[in-house]
């Protein structure tokens, strides 16, 4: 059975790819599986949801909704694998998970290709997607030194103390559309190596990875029942929130629900980790290094068509840096924007007509509102994917506070351009904004540098470091607006998420030794 999944979605993705070049259409459309007790099965639902290629608009499969009793016998197959998993020794987690990141590396560009067939992004920037959920796992097998406990022996006479961590349960993921291999990454190898069980719901806009990377945990060996997933949108959501059995919720995802599963799921008695919507801040300074400051700008911003909930979608001139303008413009310009999957692109489609038609709205209220439209990407027709949604590189200067396009996050290849006289109005600007993802300064002086980390409010910054996301023996500190919770994504905060802390007080009173004596005299009866 090993490979057949990988394979069916591999040899999708090279004849849908195929099919684009020629001009034709698939004329069957395959249905996405459940995943169940470490089985593929076909959902018996009532209710699909067509998934399209983003470049085409094309459906390329069916997502099932999947009905009440599917996702129960989810949540009871971690339930019933709970029992054996949470017994079993760190070793063996830790040598699956080894297995597992293995694995995952040997099938990266695989994940990849079905990345960008679901989800638009490029094939180069997918590959990203799966690198960086593949170092959490890489970090994953460290368990062994990061679940160590604490112990203070001597307390009072004859009593010792020690303390360790024990898995919660059965934990849920909830990922979004826009990094369908690295979202999940973050969630079920940390929770599993921590000795819980999880089922995940991923975006139904874009499960196939999700799916791949289950037959790849079947194969380095998780257990059945380790790891279930099912599908849906707000009844699967409310679901996981309401089902006494789920002990915690990782979501990533927008505002409206990461609010709503914090609220639900925390009112249920729940741990809840959510990262939600950002605004992240790109702060020019005058001295910064302007051709590497321009390059990394242009990139943050542009790149995976601005879905990024870490993408630098507003620049702040300082001073006289805001003469960089047309340069800017001027490297946009030369992006190419097509199907991620052909060669040279940069910039590929949204995920729906829906995300496009909001990019163009808030671009347009920009306009309304007084700013100035320097770059305008939204008419651009891509030659052969002429119904895909795409939107090109975008850029409004002389905007305020006030205006729509900033106040929310637009997700789609647009620069929100801002202009201050010193780093103290970066800074109030930033702090005043409600989000606090991530921000960056680009500067060579090291005390503007350090005054601005110390001053900020956000969580993640980034000093010539356009996207500033912690590698994964950090956390991903996303804070304020941004998150809600109180322990972030992997990392040491990962762990305590996914465990327990269990304190033993001891008392063993010395008088109570045993006689420590062999006796080798013949027994006898007295």
């Amino acid at each position: 059975m090993a490979g057949i999944i990988r394979n069916r979605l591999c040899s999708q993705t090279l004849q849908l790819q195929r099919s684009l070049r020629n001009g034709y259409h698939l004329r069957s459309v395959s249905t996405t599986k459940l995943f169940l007790d470490g089985k593929f099965v076909e959902s018996k639902t009532d209710e699909w949801i067509d998934l399209h290629n983003p470049a085409t608009n094309e459906v390329i499969t069916r997502v099932p909704v999947s009905t009440r009793a599917e996702m129960q016998a989810a949540v009871d197959s971690s339930a019933e694998a709970f029992k054996s998993w949470s017994q079993t020794t760190v070793l063996t987690r830790q040598q699956i998970m080894f297995r597992f990141a293995d694995l995952v590396r040997k099938n990266l560009k695989d994940i990849a290709a079905n990345i960008t067939l679901e989800q638009g992004k490029t094939l180069v920037d997918a590959e990203g997607d799966v690198m960086r959920g593949l170092q959490v796992c890489e970090h994953a097998c460290s368990i062994t030194s990061l679940c160590l406990g604490e112990t203070l022996p001597n307390v009072a006479k004859d009593m010792d103390i020690h303390s360790y961590r024990e898995p919660l349960g059965v934990t849920a993921g909830i990922t979004p559309f826009n990094f369908p291999a690295m979202i999940p990454l973050w969630m079920f190898p940390l929770a599993t190596v921590c000795g819980n069980t999880m089922v995940i719901k991923p975006s139904e806009r874009d499960p196939g990875a999700t799916m791949m990377l289950c037959e790849l945990a079947n194969e380095a060996g998780f257990p059945a029942g380790v790891v279930n997933v099912f599908h849906g949108a707000t009844d699967a959501v409310n679901f996981v929130c309401d089902d006494p059995t789920i002990k915690a919720i990782s979501f990533v995802g927008s505002d409206t629900a990461g609010q709503h599963i914090y609220e639900r799921g925390a009112m249920a008695g729940k741990r809840v980790q959510s990262n939600m919507g950002a605004k992240n801040h790109g702060v020019i300074m005058p001295d910064a290094n302007k051709e590497a400051t321009l390059n990394s700008l242009v990139g943050a911003a542009f790149g995976a068509a601005g879905q990024r909930c870490m993408a630098l979608s507003t620049v702040v001139f300082v001073g006289e840096s805001k003469k960089w303008i047309p340069e800017i413009i001027e490297r946009a310009q030369k992006l190419t924007v097509t199907a991620g999957h052909e060669p040279g692109a940069d910039i590929g489609p949204l995920i729906s007509p829906q995300a496009k038609q909001r990019v163009l709205d808030l671009v347009e209220s920009g306009v309304k509102q007084g700013a100035d439209l320097l770059l305008d990407g939204r008419d651009i027709v891509v030659p052969g994917y002429e119904k895909g949604n795409f939107v090109g590189p975008t850029l409004l200067s002389n905007v305020k506070p006030n205006m729509d396009c900033y106040t929310e996050e637009i997700f789609g290849p647009v620069l929100v351009a801002m202009e201050v006289d010193t780093l103290d109005e970066a800074i109030q600007l930033i702090n005043n904004n409600r989000y606090g993802n991530g921000t960056a300064i680009f500067t060579t002086n090291g005390a503007t540098a350090r005054k601005f980390t110390q001053q900020i409010h956000v969580g993640q910054v980034g000093v010539n470091v356009p996207i500033p996301v912690p590698l994964p023996m950090f956390s991903f500190t996303g804070s304020r607006g941004s998150f809600r919770g109180d322990l972030n994504f992997y990392g040491k905060a990962g762990v305590q998420f996914y465990t327990q802390l269990k304190t033993v007080t001891q008392l063993w009173r010395e008088e109570d030794t045993s006689s420590t004596k062999a006796t080798v005299a013949m027994p006898v009866m007295k």
